[in-house]
């Protein structure tokens, strides 16, 4: 009976423990859906991410870099922060703000998707809102509208409350500051959450928790080898931050992409991807991919589950399992 009742208590501490695990995945990768990082600009993220995992430091492209162990042969894992958005093209003398593409590969259809939409202007020193102005369709109505061109950035204006220049430069506003769509992370269901980004950010979180955990369990790495665990910046702009870990740490055996892509949420899926052919000092890239609904689009949606499933996988392949 003694050895019974051991036997449950040790099976409730771990289901407790996996639990908790659970919760504060959830916690983490709501915190980070909240969070804009537009190409670029992703710095403040990556601060934010630096200060959650001990040891880890900035390198010279501005990725947030973890190394564990010290052995010759050399693993990466890597998430990208980086998401499409825009920046302040212009301020027109009513107070207007005109809008552009920040750097890099955008998904298909986001320019409709900021049309009427609240986004956040990332000033010099703090955040302002705005929302994207629409055509009037009372002062339009009979007018041709149906055959004029559909909405794109370039015809977009910002309203953040300026009625001038003055007011706009006041406001600490300028020319390049970036901006995007406001961030309202809404969970659902038993355990989904909706975001713009929402796949990419909730991967991040389970590769944070990943590495925290190595960090407590000396000894996680295999005798022999190192794994350098990174957030990179700029995925869309020609993968500059992956390039430059390829650079100054590789070469590296293997490469793990963690990410966020089109897919059923709860779902992981494993697939070789081209980078490695492109740069080569990555090695062998595997791309996971957290699935999420609805990808490339404000209510992006991933699964809690999934993410933890994908959390307790990186562990084991840190512990060098493949």
């Amino acid at each position: 009976m003694a050895a019974l009742a051991l036997l449950f208590t040790v099976l409730g501490s771990r289901a407790a423990s996996s639990q908790q695990a659970e919760q504060g995945l959830s916690e983490l990768a709501v915190r980070l859906a909240g969070m804009t990082a537009v190409t670029g600009f992703e710095q403040p993220m990556l601060d934010s991410l630096r200060a959650l995992i001990p040891g880890a430091a900035r390198d010279r492209a501005g990725n947030t870099v973890l190394v564990l162990g010290a052995g010759a042969r050399r693993r990466l894992v890597a998430c990208p922060v980086s998401e499409p958005g825009f920046v302040v093209g212009s301020v027109r003398d009513d107070g207007w703000l005109t809008l552009r593409r920040a750097p890099g590969r955008v998904p298909p259809g986001s320019d409709a998707q900021v049309q009427g939409q609240r986004v956040t202007v990332f000033a010099r020193s703090r955040t302002i809102p705005g929302v994207v102005a629409v055509r009037s369709v009372h002062l339009t109505r009979g007018r041709g509208l149906a055959g004029q061109d559909a909405f794109t950035v370039d015809s977009g204006y910002v309203d953040i409350g300026a009625a001038s220049a003055a007011e706009v430069a006041a406001a600490g506003v300028a020319v390049t500051d970036p901006l995007a769509i406001a961030k309202r992370p809404q969970r659902y269901g038993a355990d989904l959450v909706a975001a713009p980004v929402a796949g990419r950010r909730t991967a991040c979180a389970s590769l944070v928790l990943a590495a925290r955990r190595a960090v407590a369990e000396q000894g996680m790495v295999p005798r022999g080898e190192s794994v350098v665990v990174a957030f990179v910046v700029e995925q869309e702009l020609e993968a500059r931050g992956l390039t430059t870990l390829a650079n100054t740490r590789g070469p590296f055996a293997g490469t793990v992409l963690v990410d966020g892509g089109e897919g059923a949420p709860g779902a992981v899926a494993r697939t070789p991807d081209s980078l490695g052919m492109r740069i080569p000092a990555l090695g062998s890239v595997t791309r996971w991919t957290l699935g999420a609904r609805y990808a490339g689009t404000p209510v992006e949606t991933t699964s809690f589950t999934g993410a933890d499933s994908l959390r307790e996988a990186l562990v084991r392949w840190i512990r060098g399992a493949r």
